[in-house]
């Protein structure tokens, strides 16, 4: 499968405004803290979604997606290939979703296929801060 859209289609994917990252750590250091930090720090609506976890950048953490009221571009996955089923199940119960990214070491082919098919797309094992000082 062809995991890395081109990179006008990625320039189009960080054009969003809203990323929901599931699995936002609060634990400075750690990538799933440090990431989404800096892409918040780039001018993105960051929605940490993270049940352990009461706040996050001074922003409310949510549980799951689909306590999430607001509209969402992209979620961004730090969480084991395992849970993505589940996480693709929750992006599928919402219209507004166009981008699913699973960040580095994070793959799930089957969850791809689902995504794709719902007419979304679908990126895995990539760094969206990596692309994102790569690309704009």
């Amino acid at each position: 499968m062809n995991d890395s859209p081109d990179d006008a289609t990625l320039r189009e994917i960080l054009d969003a405004d809203t990323i929901a990252v599931v699995g936002c750590s609060s634990t400075p250091g750690k990538d799933a803290h440090e990431i989404p930090r800096y892409l918040k720090d780039a001018g993105y609506t960051v929605i940490p979604v993270n049940p352990y976890a009461d706040e996050i950048f001074g922003r409310p953490a949510v549980d799951d997606l689909g306590e999430v009221e607001t509209t969402i571009d992209i979620v961004d996955v730090f969480r084991p290939s395992a849970e993505v089923g589940g996480i693709v199940e929750s992006v599928l119960d919402r219209d507004d979703v166009e981008t699913v990214w699973l960040q580095l070491g994070i793959r799930n082919d089957r969850a791809g296929r689902q995504v794709r098919k719902s007419g979304r797309t679908f990126v895995q094992d990539s760094c969206l801060k990596v692309e994102h000082r790569r690309l704009m």
